[in-house]
């Protein structure tokens, strides 16, 4: 598969993802190489890396524990601290091999020990393959409100070798999915299309689409890099989703629910707003209710938590000057950025939901 370029980075795919390594730790020279890892990607994933570098390099393994609870400005804290204790210079590189909380943290702790050395993302989730490695976003959560602090600045590459994804478990497989729907939804009818029927996909058809997800993102951040316009589209479904996904991570008696089944979630809360506020149809409402709820069994959301998830809204990373934006579907493949969204009509969503 042909590399995609974006401004200051490159994604690689499958065995060209080595070559491409290997000809860069060759010609970089870093003065060491760190590798950042949790305790699951350091058991399933290092070794087929590791096995995949030529040359004598100097490197240290620097292991997290796994999980949305642990991507906060303590675990930056302990990393950063040791980077120092091994003497990691303004010449050393960092490498993410890890799910979206790895490349997320990862790339923020390199962006800001020394003021910016070197990374490099290594997605191993479906996840963190089609969004959370590509686009230049880093950052930690501040207590439950996701991605609160952080900065936007690319990796030297992205490889992407979908082989880490045979250790994936089913639930870490369907989060990566929300994604690639979110990206034909808000972009490409013709691939939402392709991604409506799960059951019926083949290894390589897998492969493709993947491609083409990252090929999706990769055009609208190229574009909008700093999310002044158009890359806020990527946020359709996360503004409610990012909001039920804090609540519930805060509230160990609620079911833990991973990032892409949050999405989910407000996917479905945004596409039926979308449908009373502009021009989605009953129809396609339907098929994007349908189509999630075939992968992403629907979750019990007491009415009761209804406003205590509503109140988290306020800190949405799009809102500006007390306003609280929305991305909102005009038909499938084509979104809108802006959207105010009145209270009423959020709980109406939930109703909506409540009674699929």
């Amino acid at each position: 598969m042909k590399p995609i370029v974006s401004k200051d980075s490159i994604v690689y795919f499958n065995e060209e993802c080595y070559t491409a390594l290997n000809t860069y730790l060759e010609k970089a020279n870093h003065s060491k190489i760190f590798i950042l890892v949790d305790s699951n990607t350091y058991q399933n994933c290092y070794a087929h890396f590791m096995s995949k570098i030529e040359g004598s390099y100097e490197i240290e393994v620097l292991e997290i524990e796994p999980g949305e609870i642990h991507k906060n400005i303590e675990t930056c804290s302990s990393i950063w601290n040791v980077l120092a204790e091994y003497g990691a210079d303004r010449k050393s590189l960092l490498i993410n091999l890890g799910g979206g909380v790895v490349t997320d943290l990862g790339g923020f702790i390199a962006c800001t020990y020394k003021r910016g050395i070197n990374y490099i993302n290594v997605p191993t989730s479906l996840l963190a393959m089609v969004d959370a490695s590509v686009g230049g976003k880093t950052g930690v959560d501040l207590g439950n409100l996701k991605n609160m602090v952080g900065v936007i600045s690319e990796s030297e590459m992205v490889l992407v070798d979908t082989t880490y994804l045979e250790t994936l478990p089913t639930n870490q497989m369907c989060s990566g999915f929300a994604e690639m729907l979110k990206h034909g939804l808000i972009q490409d009818r013709a691939y939402w299309e392709k991604m409506t029927d799960l059951s019926k996909l083949t290894l390589e058809d897998l492969d493709q689409l993947i491609y083409d997800s990252v090929v999706i993102k990769n055009n609208i951040v190229f574009k909008d890099p700093t999310e002044q316009n158009i890359r806020k589209y990527l946020n359709f479904g996360h503004t409610l989703g990012h909001a039920i996904e804090s609540f519930y991570l805060t509230h160990p008696e609620k079911p833990t629910l991973l990032h892409g089944e949050a999405i989910a979630i407000g996917m479905i809360l945004e596409g039926f707003i979308s449908a009373a506020l502009l021009s989605v149809s009953e129809q396609e409402l339907t098929q994007i209710s349908q189509v999630i709820l075939a992968t992403f069994p629907k979750v019990s959301i007491d009415p009761n938590d209804r406003q205590a998830i509503m109140e988290l809204l306020v800190h949405d990373k799009k809102n500006e000057k007390g306003n609280i934006y929305f991305v909102l579907l005009n038909t499938i493949g084509d979104a809108k950025y802006n959207c105010i969204v009145s209270d009423d009509l959020i709980i109406d969503a939930f109703d909506y939901y409540d009674s699929l």
